[in-house]
């Protein structure tokens, strides 16, 4: 399988990717056609995309970390955009690009990020509060956490983090800030460890970086945006391929693909016609087999979707 030789090969990679082999056959690619991997990272699915088109393909890939730059791939046939997937459509533009026969994200923070100890994402590491995937952008974890109002911060570790006890945990932040600024992970974790249950102080840490990575990154926001723009990006019977790690962007992904919106009912036109820019080809979503369970620990909550162009919408 794919992504097992990935492993074996290297298995300290920037980034093992997840469901590998389901990707690529989900995108059903067309040797000389064009396709987009949104979300570049370690360049792993990348590569794998390169393998499968012949010399008169392309592939366009973005991604905004910096660090991901220095995977870039030395192939004529290869282009990487640094800048956020919420950006696709002008940059394709730029690049000469109307339409593409094929869009791949992988919505999930790579391990190379996980694993650097500065970036703030993990929780194993003391380090200070950023969690940035664009490291020059203005908000950071700290900046959250420390100027944000309570009604705001129970909010996103409501919503984002989808923590029981938000409320409680928004006015022990807001409380602790005004003796000392909270600034690092460790200083984090023990202005809330009264809070955290006992027995699940792991899941309960990564819900609260969960709500504040989406929150810094504007990710849920950066979706939408994207997941709209497809939609004049892709070319009938093209295809979308998109692997979520979180219930909220999964059920954004779902409703997005089913009913070419966010939330509410289809839309109809004037004779009762359903409006549907795409045609789902997974029913429920792909979850990884047994034995990449075994392997690689972060395909245990990824769900992947397909949907596909369909060739009457507008």
């Amino acid at each position: 399988m794919i992504w097992k030789e990935v492993w074996m090969t290297n298995p300290s990679a920037y980034h093992v990717p997840v469901m590998l082999q389901e990707c690529i056959e989900a995108l059903a690619i067309q040797p000389d056609g064009v396709y987009v991997d949104v979300t570049f990272g370690g360049g792993g699915h990348s590569r794998e995309i390169l393998k499968h088109l012949g010399p008169n393909g392309r592939l366009i890939a973005f991604d905004q970390d910096p660090d991901a730059v220095k995977n870039a791939i030395d192939d004529p046939r290869f282009t990487l955009v640094h800048q956020n997937f919420k950006f696709i459509k002008n940059n394709l533009r730029l690049l000469g690009v109307k339409e593409v026969d094929g869009i791949l994200g992988d919505l999930g923070v790579s391990s190379h990020q996980f694993d650097s100890a500065d970036r703030g994402f993990s929780i194993r590491f003391d380090a200070d509060l950023d969690m940035r995937m664009d490291q020059v952008a203005d908000l950071d974890a700290k900046r959250v956490l420390n100027t944000y109002a309570e009604e705001d911060l129970h909010r996103l570790f409501g919503m984002y983090g989808e923590i029981q006890n938000a409320r409680s945990l928004a006015k022990t932040v807001v409380t602790a800030r005004l003796t000392a600024e909270i600034a690092t992970v460790s200083g984090l974790k023990d202005v809330i460890k009264r809070l955290v249950p006992k027995g699940k102080e792991h899941k309960y840490h990564a819900q609260v970086f969960q709500a504040l990575r989406i929150e810094v990154n504007q990710e849920l926001e950066a979706l939408q945006s994207f997941l709209e723009q497809t939609v004049s990006v892709l070319k009938p019977s093209g295809r979308l391929v998109i692997m979520s790690y979180h219930s909220l962007e999964d059920r954004l992904v779902k409703n997005f693909m089913q009913k070419g919106k966010f939330r509410g009912e289809v839309e109809k036109d004037f004779f009762g016609n359903e409006i549907k820019p795409f045609k789902v080809i997974s029913r429920k979503a792909i979850t990884a087999s047994a034995d990449e369970l075994a392997i690689n620990n972060r395909s245990r909550s990824a769900k992947l979707r397909v949907a596909e162009r369909n060739l009457n919408s507008a």
